[in-house]
């Protein structure tokens, strides 16, 4: 089952939300002292109408996320949804982080308290307008009872309720501690699409405001009193260990207060953040090798050549494909395609504070994804009950992935780190851009081998995909992340066969924004417009013809072609290239318009995008989201690589040498939504895969070179 068939059942959107105001509160009842950061939950003067909705006196709901807000959106999207069944006036509505508890704020793809995978709304989209017309009904029937009047002669309507028989009318907050008596209905009604006045209209994103006048908290701006901020030296090698250390000249900086060892290296405690660094590049280390990774990133790619003379693990096979490469009158193309390392580099590395309070509780301040597993490694690592932790998510500088770790190995270091410093002064724990790019949890390694046939009619007879690389999820058998967007291709293929090969490295891997789809896209957009040419057709023509049972991705292809006046002459000195993929739910095309540059690399000048992501909540952060995407997919597939250099080192290190697409490189982006009424899908991750093979291709075009490794400009100045 995918995301997009979740139905939330009254059993999973209440899960005791009616009865939560506990849950909710808790945390600001024993919380430890902080100066500044932000605990999770609702106003402490808004009374909880259920798990997801409180409204204050003032007026103001308040929706507890689930799902960190990282710039993605959720606070806006999922207040959209509340905000629409309560009639609530938009200019009420506020976000918060919700406490970390896996039972009532589990993800409903995951089964526990999570964001990733783009599955935010689509998860959330029922449960929380359930949660809005519950709320509604609730203040309904508060007002009823208060007025004496049938609840059904009662209308609300931004953000009023009114009986005008009796000409009475009040704001929500008069009855919010009333309506939090009230039991909950049992199946209240949602709205007909048709009478929709929110959903689907452009709202300004709630989190705007903190963020451009400063006031937004994130854990980076999170202090305690007392508090001491420490930084861990980490091994150069991954794999290695530390054998022994001098840390003498480390404790005569000034500042430094103390020095660990942890199982992850070496922890500098001081009393600024300056202090911390001057005193962990003082340490002297003696690290163990023996489990290390060695190898250069070129003789990774070298090894994975050599695991495609045998058979992987088989992800599709349909039809006779060696039959068909024997053929007569058949045309051969092969194709390998190298795709290196990738680091997330968010904007606020990571970070975490950690809080000993007076009854022995510990409260966690982090920007977390996964809250419920970060609360049990702290529990576990720390020696404490669960109960007695509290993690209150932080508002977060980005993650592309980076802070969704399962079993949350950063939060296990920084509990590692809080434990042997005595847990008696709060802890800053606290990674540099340096430690990120450095630190491992990168986008793995693949290496493609592709080869197809083009019968005698100009028709693909033939596809056999391998692809090696290491499992994400660390499965000995078939992992769908190393084949996702190839095993599933919605091309009209007779003979289509995809095996994976999947290795092990000491290196740690992580999804990256959008998994699988940032290597397989590219390798299958690119290869199939390779094909598309050698055989004379158009390249949107070509698609379209092998889509036919795919409507909706001849849908979004269609209306980008349609938006980019696709067929139309073009400047000169420039071309254009065109990919489609889905992923996560989400149907997304691409066209780029691409020249060469001074320095004989590409330049992108536009890039068109059409989506079709079900229903549109908010078409405002849709937007956004696929700007964003076309954005980051495009300073990957042309700049980014983590290169293991001779004896297995990082050779990067920060944005100098592992750089973001830079302001005047960013192309023109004309988005185009595509009307459905569809079940709502994810847009945080797809508009990344399709960018890459569309500018690809429309290099290929200019210059006669297909890209056969990444990045672009890398590949070019090799």
């Amino acid at each position: 089952m995918g995301i997009h068939d979740i139905r939330s059942t009254r059993r999973a959107f209440l899960g005791g939300a009616g009865l939560v105001i506990g849950v909710a509160l808790s945390p600001r009842a024993f919380a430890a002292a902080i100066s500044k950061g932000t605990q999770a939950g609702g106003p402490p003067e808004a009374r909880a109408l259920n798990a997801f909705v409180h409204v204050a006196p003032d007026d103001t709901v308040t929706i507890l996320s689930k799902h960190i807000e990282f710039g993605q959106g959720p606070f806006t999207g999922l207040a959209t949804l509340v905000a629409e069944e309560m009639d609530a006036d938009w200019s009420q509505m506020r976000a918060a982080h919700a406490p970390a508890d896996d039972a009532v704020y589990k993800n409903l793809a995951f089964g526990l308290q999570g964001t990733g995978g783009s599955t935010a709304i689509a998860n959330s989209y029922e449960q929380m307008r359930k949660a809005g017309a519950t709320a509604r009904a609730m203040l309904v029937a508060a007002a009823a009872a208060e007025w004496g009047v049938p609840a059904g002669e009662i209308a609300v309507a931004k953000g009023r309720i009114a009986h005008a028989a009796s000409s009475r009318e009040s704001g929500f907050g008069a009855f919010a501690e009333k309506a939090a008596a009230m039991p909950a209905p049992e199946n209240p009604p949602l709205k007909d699409p048709k009478d929709f006045v929110l959903i689907g209209t452009d709202r300004p994103k709630l989190d705007t405001p903190a963020k451009t006048n400063g006031t937004a908290v994130f854990t980076i701006d999170v202090t305690a009193p007392n508090m001491l901020v420490a930084m861990v030296a980490h091994p150069a090698h991954f794999g290695a260990r530390v054998a022994s250390f001098d840390d003498s000249a480390a404790r005569q900086v000034p500042g430094v207060v103390d020095v660990k060892q942890v199982p992850q290296g070496v922890a500098v405690y001081a009393e600024t953040t300056f202090a911390a660094l001057k005193g962990r590049a003082a340490l002297v280390i003696d690290w163990n090798l023996d489990a290390a990774e060695k190898r250069s990133s070129d003789q990774i790619y070298q090894d994975y050549r050599a695991l495609f003379d045998r058979n992987g693990i088989e992800a599709a096979n349909r039809g006779d494909v060696d039959g068909a490469f024997s053929a007569e009158g058949i045309t051969r193309l092969e194709s390998e395609m190298v795709f290196p390392f990738l680091a997330h580099a968010p904007m606020e590395p990571l970070d975490a504070v950690l809080v000993r309070a007076e009854d022995g509780s510990i409260d966690c301040y982090n920007g977390s994804q996964f809250p419920g597993q970060d609360k049990a490694a702290i529990a576990e690592v720390c020696g404490v009950d669960p109960a007695k932790v509290r993690v209150s998510t932080q508002l977060a500088g980005g993650s592309f992935g980076r802070r969704a770790q399962f079993g949350s190995p950063y939060m296990r270091e920084a509990a590692e780190v809080f434990k042997a410093s005595g847990m008696t002064r709060p802890v800053k724990h606290l990674w540099t851009r340096e430690d990120d790019v450095r630190g491992g949890y990168y986008r793995p390694i693949y290496v493609h081998s592709i080869k197809g046939a083009l019968g005698a009619d100009g028709q693909i007879a033939a596809w056999d995909h391998r692809i090696a690389g290491q499992s994400i999820m660390g499965k000995e058998e078939l992992d769908d992340t190393v084949v996702e967007g190839v095993s599933d291709l919605p091309y009209a293929l007779p003979n289509l066969r995809v095996q994976a090969h999947q290795t092990k490295l000491p290196v740690p891997i992580l999804w990256w924004r959008s998994v699988g789809h940032t290597h397989t896209a590219f390798a299958v957009e690119t290869f199939l417009d390779e094909l598309l040419e050698k055989a004379g057709k158009d390249p949107v023509e070509g698609r379209l013809a092998l889509l036919q049972e795919s409507p909706r991705h001849v849908g979004v292809l269609k209306a980008v072609a349609e938006l980019a006046k696709w067929g139309e002459p073009l400047p000169e000195g420039r071309q254009r290239g065109v990919a489609v993929h889905k992923s996560f739910g989400t149907y997304v095309a691409e066209i780029a318009e691409v020249s060469i540059n001074e320095a004989g690399a590409p330049r992108v000048h536009k890039v068109w995008c059409a989506v079709d992501c079900g229903v549109a909540v908010n078409p405002n952060v849709i937007r956004a989201q696929m700007e964003g995407g076309i954005g980051y997919g495009l300073g990957a597939v042309l700049f980014d690589a983590i290169d293991l250099g001779e004896g297995g080192k990082v050779v990067q290190s920060n944005f100098h040498d592992y750089r973001s697409l830079r302001i005047n490189e960013m192309p023109q982006v004309e988005v185009a939504i595509v009307k459905s009424t569809e079940a709502p899908t994810g847009v945080g991750e797809p508009g990344v895969p399709p960018v890459g093979p569309a500018v690809a291709n429309a290099w290929r075009r200019l210059s006669g070179a297909p890209v056969r490794r990444l990045p672009i400009v890398g590949a070019l100045t090799a």
